[in-house]
């Protein structure tokens, strides 16, 4: 029997609003088990801090446990696979930073993965400044007078970091790039002996995180030129940032949540939800402060937006700085 155009369309409607409200329901529940984070630094480092953070506070408000897993190696792409090969159910996440956006140009064919084809963006959680720090034998006081100290001494002036393709190392190569200056490069292993070797007077130059560098800037040890976000950072409110003097220079350590590419849309914004409420949170605000990180909420959409500037922004830098991995 031939149906009525719109009893057809009624019941066709019906049909597909079935899976639609499956899929909500669904997204309701979530999580019914404990979710794993992963994260590709060895535990006690700023990611892995935010990470644990973050997963406390969604274990709390979701009622399941994130569980954080620490899978060091081969510049986080051991976690990335990781979560690449997980099922895209939202049970498998991956704490995304700034190394999945270098790593795109560092690695290039020997990848597996592609990871802006490859995973799915969930939410922005926050950015961390890097400091410009000199040691005091330096005579400069301020950026510019750096940056004339450079230009006078090409070929001199030691720059440290913490190893080939650290964040440190581009932070000084897009400073190198944007201010146009004449940098040596001398990578240890870690950030320990880079701070150790500039105070020594070693070298004269080093670009790292805020936890590490605060002490010996209030001591004196070493002297603090800038910051290297676009804002002034709350843990050192009376530096002031590269870009008030070199226009346009913003660098940071990010830190986000992706999922496999095809985790439902409904889970991605579940977790995004919770993660924006995290953000501003007065207590977790409090805690990101002692880390001096600078929360940064968004939309999945927005994250991704971010993920691609950064992974275009740095390949360009490595390609100028000829940046290879040792």
């Amino acid at each position: 029997m031939k149906l009525p155009r719109r009893q057809f369309l009624r019941l066709t409607a019906g049909a597909v609003a079935l899976p639609a409200a499956s899929r909500l329901a669904w997204a309701q529940a979530y999580p019914a088990r404990p979710v794993h984070w992963i994260v590709g630094f060895a535990p006690g480092g700023g990611n892995d801090i935010v990470a644990r953070l973050m997963g406390q506070w969604l274990s709390e408000r979701t009622g399941q446990q994130f569980v954080i897993e620490n899978r060091p190696g081969a510049g986080t792409n051991i976690a990335a696979q990781a979560v690449v090969n997980a099922p895209p159910d939202g049970y498998t996440l991956l704490l995304a930073g700034l190394p999945n956006a270098t790593n795109a140009t560092l690695y290039g064919d020997k990848l597996s993965f592609n990871f802006m084809r490859d995973f799915a963006p969930v939410a922005s959680i926050g950015r961390e400044p890097f400091v410009m720090l000199v040691n005091p034998s330096v005579p400069a006081k301020s950026v510019p007078e750096f940056i004339a100290y450079a230009k006078a001494n090409p070929g001199k002036v030691n720059m440290a970091s913490a190893g080939t393709g650290s964040a440190g190392h581009f932070a000084g190569e897009l400073f190198k790039m944007m201010a146009g200056v004449d940098l040596v490069h001398v990578p240890f292993r870690g950030n320990g002996p880079a701070v150790t070797a500039l105070l020594g007077g070693q070298v004269d130059i080093l670009f790292p995180t805020p936890p590490s560098s605060i002490g010996y800037i209030k001591t004196g040890q070493l002297r603090g030129l800038a910051v290297t976000t676009a804002v002034r950072s709350e843990a050192l409110p009376d530096l002031p940032t590269v870009g008030e003097f070199v226009p346009g220079y913003d660098m940071s350590a990010w830190y986000g949540a992706v999922a496999p590419k095809g985790t439902p849309a409904e889970i991605v914004d579940r977790l995004n939800r919770e993660i924006n409420a995290g953000l501003v949170d007065p207590k977790m605000k409090e805690r990101f402060a002692d880390l001096a990180g600078i929360p940064i909420a968004g939309s999945p959409a927005d994250f991704g937006s971010f993920i691609a500037a950064e992974t275009e922004k740095w390949g360009k830098v490595i390609k100028f700085a000829g940046i290879k991995l040792e």
